[in-house]
């Protein structure tokens, strides 16, 4: 079997399925926190498809675009625990 065997038939797959269950839990969250956890947890795998796709397609500029996509999930998770500190503070 080889790697870009491995990436088509084994990653790809459990990441779509991994999205699926995420999106299912970004939809009924009950809470505004679960919604966010999942939202950063749906970048997280895609991230994880973006470098699936370059490793397959040989294109290392697409890691670059990984890179960034990190960096603004990172922020985002970020300013939502600010908004939290500061609801929390005028409650």
């Amino acid at each position: 079997m080889t790697l870009q065997n491995f990436i088509s038939y084994g990653i790809l797959p459990a990441l779509s399925l991994a999205t699926l269950l995420v999106f299912i839990r970004f939809l009924k969250g009950p809470s505004i926190i679960d919604r966010v956890i999942s939202f950063d947890l749906m970048v997280i795998i895609g991230i994880g498809a973006i470098v699936a796709y370059s490793i397959l397609t040989d294109q290392p500029t697409f890691l670059d675009i990984a890179m960034v996509v990190a960096l603004i999930g990172f922020l985002s998770t970020v300013a939502f625990a600010y908004y939290l500190e500061k609801r929390n503070r005028n409650d």
